[in-house]
Formats: structure tokens, C-alpha cells, sequence
């Protein structure tokens, strides 16, 4: 699919011709500045759906995710977010002192509650696999090496790839598993998040898990993190270089030479944009999802943003308004200046999914999406053509909804048999006032 300009006095011309045929109405427009006007045409050639892809669920289940979504939520005149312990000292509920997540949501209750309704709506069209990192330990007193593991085979892998599925209901039927590994990993307890976020070993790991330069099928990693990545033993940086910016609260631990997290404790970048170069290299794109307030500020939105670029699955643009609220668009990329997505609680994380599950759910024959710069700013103006042919909108053709045009009845019946010796052309043609 393609979007270009179309002369203005054409598209009029073929919007006025609609009003002819649709019984000799007229329309009086509002004289406005040609300047304030946008055309464009989007064209497709429709064939057939596309496989199923392969999706691995990348998932940050480091002690982070335990934190409340907001600290300072007040719910009937009290702080929720507050405990109390036993010297009757008060402070906000985390990873040791669990969260009562019906007062106060944290970032893992909130993930698990976007992520319910997502593997649902999108499960009969995905082959989900789920992978969580770091690897999970039960052990009392973890060492610094366990603590920060990436994931691994094991107990890590909660869902490999259905390979051998495909039909609509069995993919339905294992969608709902893999929602309910996720569901029960706890907030609280010996199994809960816990430990630092071995991004690129996880990265690394997670591309095993899939088929490299697969022909059949898109081949993609959803990261889903709510933290800058560290715990690399490896890191080309320690502690006592100015290259290091160490992720921990206590700065010392990242300083001191026989502290463990001498170099576990600073920011993992290169390592990490270095896996997901790779990934793409080899077929697999990576789409990025932060979720809480460390990838939003500071280091964490250019850290993901490379991330974003490297992984093939930058947020696309072709004006500001398709970027959101606070985000512009760099026209000449085509790329949202923030190219991850971003979310600070259910609702956006929800938003953010439903927009990742449009862009990689296998193609719809009979929907020709629309971005929001690419609308018309009313109804009426906007054409739509099959195989060259000026079809109007109605029951048993097409109608315009948000985010694009669905076809339905007959028009939908021929785009669904269309195959790739016979094609159908798709042209939508719309004008938008600035």
C-alpha cells in the first residue's frame, strides 16, 4: 500500500461526480485557503490474507513491575500506595511489601490487565509464544548473577511458539493459555517479579526461539519493558568510566570495583541495540513497548528509541497528528520523534497494544487502512475505486469508519477471493482540511 498526492481539481471532480450519480445533489463548500488543504490517494493491491505471523511476548519481569503505577494515588482522602511495617514506618509499597493492587495498582497488575484483552482480540490471527526475563529464581537470597540472568530455556520460555497450529480456534485456544501463564505469575509472593533487566541476553535468547528469515511468515519480538536494560556482565563499560550511567538507586554499587554490579549496574545500550540489529538481520523485527516513568524520562526515551529504529518497527508518521498528543512527526523519516511505544498505565498500554496488533495482524482483504493525517475531514470527500471502477458507499460495498474503509457485501467477497494471479486494486482517494 502506498499513499501519494492527488491533483485537487481531480479529486473534487471525482467527489462532485459521486454527488451526481448518488441523485443530482449538490454541496456548498466553505470557501477555504488552498493552502489549508491536503490531498492524498491511497492505493493497495489486494491478493490474500498473508500467514499467520510468529510473535514471542518479550516481558520484563524484573522487581521494578512491582511499583505502583502512582505512588502518590489518594483514594478516599488516604495514600493508597502506603504501608506501614512493623516499627510502624510508612512508605510506599514495593517489591518486599507487596502492593494490595485493588487500591493500588503497580505496573505488573496494570500489564496483566491490558494484556488480557489484547491476547484475546488478536489470538485467532497470531501464533503467541510468551518468554519473561529475567530468569526466575525462587531462592531466598539470590546472588547478584541470579538476580540479573537473562532469560533462558527453562523456566523463562512460560509459552513456545505453536508451530505446528494455525487454524483460527486453536490459535484462539492457545492465545488463552499463554494469557493465563501470564495472569499467573503474582504481584507478591516467592514467584513475583523480581531482579534486574538482562535486555540484551534476553534479546538474544528470544531470537532462538523463532524461524530466521522465514518466507512464510513475519517473524517478530514484542519487548515489553519497564526499565532501562543492565546486567551485563560484558558491558564494554565499569563503574569507574564516565561512559557508565549506572542504573541503580545506590550509586556505589556501580562504582566500586569488587562490587558485583560493576558492570551489571550500568546502562546496557550498545549491547542491547547491537541484539536487535541482529534479530533484524536475520528476519526478526522487534517492536518496543516502555512501560512506566523510567522509560519516559532521563536516559530511557533514547535508549528505546534506538532500540525502536534498529528493530524495524519504528512508529510511523505522516504528519504530527498520527503521533499522538506531545509527539511530532519527522516528515522526511516518516517516523514519530518517539519511534517506541509508550505507556504509563492500563489504559494507554491497552491503546498502545491495540495499535501494534493493527499493524501486525496478518492482512484484512476488506479493510484499507487510513492514517489520521490521511482522513478526510468530512464524509463526503472522499472516493473510493475497485479495479479502476468509481464504487459509492452503501451496504453491499463500502463504508467509512475510524481508522480507514471497510469494505463489505459483494466488495468484500471479491477482495477475499482475489489471489495473487488475479489481484484487485484498491484506490481510496479523500481531501482533509488543515
Amino acid at each position: 500500500m502506498r499513499a501519494k498526492s492527488t491533483p485537487l481539481s481531480a479529486l473534487l471532480a471525482g467527489i462532485l461526480g459521486v454527488a451526481v450519480m448518488a441523485g443530482c445533489q449538490t454541496y456548498d463548500f466553505e470557501p477555504v485557503d488552498p493552502l489549508a488543504i491536503a490531498q492524498t490517494t491511497v492505493e493497495s493491491v489486494i491478493t490474500a490474507r498473508k500467514s499467520k505471523p510468529d510473535v514471542m511476548l518479550l516481558v520484563d519481569t524484573s522487581g521494578s513491575m512491582t511499583e505502583p503505577v502512582n505512588k502518590d494515588l489518594i483514594v478516599n482522602g488516604q495514600r493508597a500506595c502506603d504501608t506501614t511495617d512493623e516499627q510502624g514506618r510508612v512508605f510506599t509499597c514495593a517489591e518486599d511489601f507487596p502492593c494490595d493492587t485493588s487500591k493500588c495498582p503497580t505496573r505488573w497488575s496494570e500489564l496483566q490487565g491490558a494484556m488480557g484483552p489484547f491476547l484475546s482480540e488478536s489470538g485467532k490471527l497470531v501464533r503467541f509464544g510468551l518468554t519473561t526475563y529475567p530468569a526466575p529464581t525462587t531462592v531466598a537470597t539470590p546472588s547478584a548473577a541470579q538476580l540479573c540472568a537473562a532469560a533462558t530455556s527453562g523456566e523463562s520460555v512460560r509459552a513456545l511458539i505453536p508451530v505446528d497450529l494455525d487454524s483460527d480456534d486453536d490459535l484462539q485456544t492457545y492465545a488463552k493459555q499463554v494469557n493465563d501463564k501470564l495472569q499467573a505469575i503474582p504481584n507478591g509472593g516467592a514467584n513475583r517479579p523480581k531482579g534486574g533487566t538482562p535486555t540484551s541476553g534476553s534479546l538474544k535468547f528470544a531470537g532462538t526461539l523463532l524461524t530466521p528469515n522465514s518466507q512464510e511468515r513475519d517473524q517478530i519480538v514484542i519487548l515489553l519493558t519497564d526499565g532501562l536494560p543492565n546486567c551485563n556482565e560484558f558491558n564494554e563499560y565499569n563503574g569507574s568510566m564516565a561512559e557508565c550511567r549506572c542504573t541503580l538507586a545506590t550509586a556505589s554499587q556501580c562504582t566500586v570495583q569488587q562490587s558485583p554490579y560493576y558492570k551489571r549496574g550500568c546502562l546496557d545500550k550498545n549491547a542491547s541495540v547491537q541484539e536487535v540489529t541482529a534479530l533484524k538481520a536475520n528476519g526478526i523485527r522487534t517492536i518496543v513497548i516502555g512501560f512506566g516513568a523510567e522509560t519516559s524520562a532521563g536516559d530511557g526515551p533514547a535508549v528505546l528509541n534506538e532500540m525502536a529504529i534498529a528493530g524495524g518497527f519504528a512508529r510511523k508518521c505522516k504528519a504530527s497528528v498520527d503521533c499522538g498528543a506531545g509527539d511530532t512527526c519527522d516528515v522526511a523519516a516518516g517516523l514519530c520523534g518517539r519511534a517506541f511505544y509508550q505507556a504509563g498505565n492500563r489504559e494507554e498500554l491497552a491503546s498502545a497494544l491495540k495499535s501494534i496488533s493493527e499493524e501486525i495482524l496478518p492482512g484484512e482483504p476488506c479493510f484499507t487502512p487510513l492514517e489520521k493525517s490521511q482522513l478526510p475531514s468530512n464524509e463526503k470527500l472522499i472516493v473510493v475505486y475497485i479495479d479502476g471502477e468509481r464504487t459509492l458507499a452503501g451496504p453491499d460495498t463500502w463504508s467509512l469508519e475510524e481508522g480507514g474503509v471497510r469494505f463489505t457485501g459483494s466488495a468484500c467477497a471479491k477482495l477475499e477471493s482475489s489471489r495473487p494471479e488475479d489481484p484487485v486494486s484498491v484506490e481510496v482517494r479523500a481531501i482533509r482540511q488543515l
